[in-house]
This record gives C-alpha cells, structure tokens and sequence, in this order.
C-alpha cells in the first residue's frame, strides 16, 4: 500500500496571507515567481480586495517582463480594476511608452476603455505626456471619443491645462 500524500488544507487567514504575497510578487515584478505560480494553477486574473489583477499591479509599477509572463498564461488585460482603470490607462498615467506598446502589441485595443469611457489617449492627454499621445493616434486612437460623461481627449486636457496636448489635438480638429 503506497502512502498518498495528505491534502494541505489552508486556513482562511492562511489563504489571505498567501494571497498578499502573490499580490506583492506582481507589484515587486518577480516574473520568475510568477511563472512558477501560474504554471502550478494560479488563476491569471486573480484580483485584489481592490479589484486590481495581477496584470493591472506588475504594468502600473512598469513590469515588462513580468507583464508579459501574465499575458502568456492568459491574463486578461481589458478587467477593469474597482476605480474603472484599464492597465493601458494606468501605463498612459504613469508615462510608460513601452508598457503601452507591449500591451497594444498583445492585443489591447487601441481605444480600450472601462466603464468611464476614459481611453488611454484621454490620460495622455490629461497629462500631457505628448511621446504617448502621438503614438496612439498613429496607431488609430480616436481623437473625437467620448468618456462616460462626454468628455474627449482635447477636453481632458483644456481641463487639466496640458496645453502642448490640447494644442496638438485641437490641430487635429480643426
């Protein structure tokens, strides 16, 4: 009779404390770690007590490769976290050109947006982060979309007073 080996059953706080590790290896960007626990089930999409994925934690702290072990297990990079953010909208806040890239790369579509209707190019925009801004609209962003609340991109940033992006995309419109 051959011994089988006994199941370890997690208590909750055990589970929890575990799962704030693996929340950590995601915003620390240990793609190696990551690899190891998505290759031994962990769910790709799994989300915080703030709804944030994985994915959205490792592209908002600028992970590229940890990202990209997240995207191949299947990670999904269209969840919105609990605040309606996209990870391409937290990579556009956070000025991050090559985490835009990779994730338009992977599939994102350009004018991905949450509930809010708020796209990338309108956090470029607000911002003024111009290298992003142009990018997208060579890529086919939407100059003319809307938001939740009918604000578009030249809006955000005559909001915000980023006056190079509101100058450049006023150039568009008119």
């Amino acid at each position: 009779m051959s011994a089988q080996p006994a199941a370890v059953a997690m208590t909750e706080d055990e589970a929890a404390a575990f799962a704030d590790q693996v929340f950590e290896r995601a915003r620390q960007g240990d793609a190696q770690m990551l690899e190891r626990l998505l290759a031994s089930g962990l769910p790709a999409n799994l989300r915080n007590h703030k709804g944030d994925t994985l994915l959205m934690l490792a592209s908002y702290r600028g992970h590229h490769q940890a990202v990209q072990v997240l995207l191949a297990h299947g990670a999904d990079p269209l969840i919105a976290n609990d605040n309606g953010q996209l990870p391409i909208a937290g990579a556009a806040f956070k000025g991050d050109m090559a985490m835009i890239r990779l994730l338009l790369d992977s599939g994102v579509p350009v004018d991905a947006a949450a509930e809010d209707g708020r796209t990338a190019l309108m956090l470029a925009a607000m911002f003024n982060r111009l290298e992003i801004l142009d990018y997208l609209l060579d890529q086919g962003a939407d100059p003319a979309r809307q938001d939740a609340r009918g604000a578009t991109a030249l809006m955000a940033a005559q909001t915000m007073g980023a006056v190079d992006a509101a100058a450049r995309l006023q150039a568009l419109a008119g």
